[in-house]
């Protein structure tokens, strides 16, 4: 190859943009040391579970062999009700995520495509509302749950949820960018309705940002506290409210106890990542490669 040929090959292997691509060592380690500073507290509730509460504070946490009396302990206690709490979260979580993406990808697509008065003050008084803490509307949410006769009921964690500003104005971001106005326009000329675009080409289009919407709802619904414990009795428990109760109870410090609680209620969020983290990686990747 002459010489002068050689830089020209170099640069072509060298496109601009690929040095970004590259790790450093530098990098992994970071990366190392965020996978392990975000897996040990899950590890170390699991191992302490494992354990008799005498052993909470041993180093290095080595597994023991107690995990089912733990758990049977922790079953046993009546007051908590960890199953019955255990399956209201799960219908809990469940229903507020199907109800946000549904809302989310619906209204959505209406504001980034579809064109009415008003359009852009709608967009921005949601977009208000992401900016008002949960916990200053607590009080005037209660007394109208009161007013319903909702109080103590499953009804009153789950409608005031079912809409979310964040929902919309992720979705409409990612449907503005995702999806044309030519597809759209191809769509209207072949005879589709909108709720034919809607369900034939903006849903399957939205599949990316529909899977970390749903994954971020269920979470934060699944681990939602405050407003469950002040809404709700110990009759009709979420998950978390019967760790509250298992942890002001007899089993107060009995650490092991309480951490194999802590264990079970975060199994399902385990499980979730497990059956549907790589259709969601894989959603994200096919978003990117599209766009």
């Amino acid at each position: 190859m002459p010489a002068s040929a050689a830089p020209a090959a170099a640069r072509r292997r060298r496109r601009p943009g690929t040095g970004l691509w590259e790790a450093s060592p530098l990098t992994y380690l970071a990366l190392i040391i965020g996978i392990v500073l975000s897996i040990f507290p899950i590890v170390w509730s699991f191992i302490i579970a494992s354990k008799d509460s005498s052993a909470v504070y041993e180093m290095p946490p080595v597994p023991g062999s107690q995990l089912l009396e733990n758990v049977s302990r922790m079953l046993a206690n009546e007051d908590a009700a960890f199953l019955y709490g255990l399956a209201n979260s799960f219908v809990v979580s469940a229903v507020v995520t199907i109800s946000v993406l549904f809302t989310s990808t619906l209204a959505g697509f209406a504001f980034a495509k579809l064109r009415f008065r008003g359009r852009e003050g709608l967009l921005l008084g949601i977009v208000l509302t992401m900016m008002v803490p949960t916990q200053l509307g607590i009080i005037p949410l209660y007394l109208m749950m009161v007013q319903l006769q909702w109080a103590g009921t499953l009804q009153a964690v789950i409608v005031p949820f079912m809409v979310q500003g964040f929902g919309v104005f992720m979705m409409r971001q990612y449907a503005a960018s995702a999806i044309s106005d030519e597809l759209i326009e191809a769509a209207r000329i072949d005879g589709c309705s909108t709720w034919r675009v809607y369900w034939n080409i903006v849903l399957p289009a939205l599949r990316p940002a529909i899977g970390i919407l749903g994954l971020l709802t269920f979470m934060q619904t699944w681990n939602e506290f405050l407003w469950p414990f002040v809404v709700l009795t110990p009759n009709t428990p979420t998950v978390q409210y019967s760790l509250k109760i298992l942890s002001a109870g007899v089993y107060s410090q009995d650490y092991a106890v309480l951490f194999a609680g802590t264990a079970l209620a975060t199994l399902p969020l385990l499980l979730v990542f497990v059956l549907f983290g790589r259709q969601i990686i894989g959603g994200i990747m096919e978003g990117a490669v599209k766009s």
